[in-house]
């Protein structure tokens, strides 16, 4: 990996091979770039994003594949592409538990407030946008509702009683962070430390929230 085009504060590009000891390094470079943005809050559903779409490059494309990594911000959306050398263009169909490229994929349009794909002159670029504003928070929760919608045809949960409806979505919802939790474990990650991240970005995006609306 190397450097960033530091011809704007907003726009950075990082050159990769595409191997799986490569992302650790890409989610941690993504992580600083955020970070010297001024946009700490991004970094984990940044992080998370990258490693999908360079998880799908190694799958699909072969792992040591030259791909290169763009975030650029522009008024209240950070953009991320992931540039490679081939012409396949992902496809968003029905995902089981065994096709992982799928669940990645829906994972990418459920989180991004937007995303798609485009064709290049050597190859194409999978995109996606994340919102930096206070009113993503709506989008915040509804996402995490479709999640949870998804999560449960997955496990096979027949619809409940209205009466018990919330508390049987905070079961689903525990579950779901439990399988994260795992998730974030297999590709060699630190759950409690995700844990504490996420926990610091709720607090600090509830408080936002609060001061503004105190104002």
């Amino acid at each position: 990996m190397s450097g960033h085009d530091s011809s704007s504060r907003y726009r950075s590009v990082l050159p990769f091979e595409a191997a799986p000891a490569a992302v650790g390094e890409l989610r941690r470079a993504v992580r600083a770039q955020l970070d010297r943005w001024g946009l700490p809050a991004m970094a984990d559903e940044a992080e998370l994003a990258v490693s999908e779409l360079a998880g799908n490059v190694i799958k699909h494309v072969g792992s040591g594949a030259a791909a290169t990594l763009m975030l650029e911000v522009s008024g209240d959306r950070l953009r991320i592409e992931l540039h490679d050398k081939s012409f396949h263009v992902p496809v968003l169909g029905s995902a089981s538990c065994d096709d992982e490229c799928g669940r990645g994929l829906h994972l990418l349009a459920g989180m991004a407030a937007d995303w798609g794909t485009l064709l290049t002159a050597t190859g194409k670029a999978v995109w996606c946008e994340l919102s930096a504003t206070p009113e993503s928070r709506c989008r915040k929760v509804l996402r995490a509702e479709t999640a949870l919608a998804e999560y449960r045809r997955d496990a096979g949960v027949q619809p409940q009683l209205e009466s018990r409806a919330g508390y049987l979505l905070e079961e689903s919802a525990t579950d779901l962070i439990a399988d994260l939790l795992h998730w974030v474990a297999a590709q060699g990650g630190d759950p409690d430390g995700l844990l504490d991240r996420a926990q610091m970005h709720f607090e600090a995006e509830s408080g936002m929230k609060g001061v503004a609306e105190a104002a």
